[in-house]
């Protein structure tokens, strides 16, 4: 059997982005549970909005085919997903519309299509980013992705990590290092 690739990001672009935060230690997670985790920063994939005449004038933006490549070498996502107003963070949506977009005669679902993926999310609020995760769930699962059932909000995130940036709280610590056992374990059944 291979090991499971699993592909860990956070919707967010700020450094000190508290998702950013978690989706590291959900890739360390990854890698305790034997898979190969590749953390990647959406800074480094900057795009335009996704706007269908910069579609038709100039193509999908080279930084989505890199995603796309990216997300194709992968069995499996991480996604910490930040909540903005109750919703979706915008450079998430974006990224993952882009991603979307047929690119020559290849269908834009092929990157989405048979994966699996588990969502967190950290955020200074009570509700740990519950309605983001929703909502990247039906994008995800609408785009062909099987999305575990298993999430991790972490509220209160100001708060959360240690100064060497590790959870405080010992049960969201092993809810994280859950979440990403289950992708590990899903994505390696599914790929055997």
């Amino acid at each position: 059997m291979t090991t499971p690739r699993i592909l860990v990001f956070a919707g967010s672009l700020r450094t000190a982005s508290l998702n950013k935060q978690l989706a590291r230690l959900a890739a360390d997670g990854v890698r305790a549970a034997g898979g190969e985790a590749t953390f990647i920063d959406l800074r480094d994939y900057a795009m335009p909005l996704y706007d269908g005449d910069i579609e038709a004038a100039e193509g999908v933006p080279e930084n989505a085919r890199k995603l796309k490549t990216l997300f194709k070498a992968h069995q499996g996502l991480i996604i910490a997903c930040p909540e903005y107003n109750g919703a979706i963070t915008a450079v998430l949506k974006n990224t993952l519309d882009w991603i979307s977009r047929q690119d020559g005669g290849e269908s834009g679902a092929v990157p989405y299509e048979g994966k699996i993926a588990g969502l967190c999310g950290a955020t200074p609020g009570q509700f740990a980013t519950l309605r983001s995760m929703d909502m990247v769930r039906h994008v995800l699962m609408q785009l062909g992705t099987t999305v575990l059932a298993r999430r991790v909000g972490v509220p209160r995130a100001h708060e959360a990590f240690d100064p060497q940036g590790q959870l405080k709280d010992e049960k969201l610590a092993g809810a994280l290092q859950g979440l990403a056992a289950d992708v590990v374990r899903v994505t390696g059944r599914l790929a055997a």
